[in-house]
């Protein structure tokens, strides 16, 4: 009997741990459907993180394309500035030019008229004056 009652103890023994797995391994599929809840969750916020990555870098190469537009019209505006500004200083130069080339006429007629007498008498030749006497007889 003591047989039995060892072999008894022993599957009683062997039930109460098979029992004991039974209840972590419940516990464990408990944990289990958890940790797959929690797989599937980063695996959409995974995909959800990737769409955004697609449309922030679509922004910025849009954003880009953009930048390089206004770049290139900024530079041709400053091109034509330049050209506008250099045109400018041109005809600017050339009036200058012909504000001093008129200056210079209306001094040099000012100059003559207001010396016209010496002008005159070195151009033309002088003759001595001759007085005519009448000689009286008496």
């Amino acid at each position: 009997m003591k047989f039995i009652t060892q072999n008894v103890n022993k599957m009683s023994e062997e039930n109460v741990k098979v029992a004991v797995l039974q209840q972590k391994l419940e516990d464990l599929k408990h944990i289990v459907i958890k940790l797959d809840d929690a797989i599937e969750k980063l695996s959409e916020v995974n995909i959800n993180v990737g769409r955004m990555l697609a449309v922030h870098e679509q922004r910025i190469t849009t954003q880009e394309e953009t930048d390089n537009e206004i770049m290139r019209k900024v530079d041709n505006l400053s091109e034509k500035i330049n050209d506008n500004n250099q045109s400018t200083l041109t005809k600017i130069q050339n009036l200058e030019k012909k504000v001093w080339t008129v200056i210079g006429i209306i001094t040099c007629v000012v100059f003559f008229i207001d010396n016209i007498e010496m002008f005159s008498s070195a151009l033309t030749r002088s003759q001595p004056n001759v007085i005519i006497q009448e000689r009286i007889e008496n």
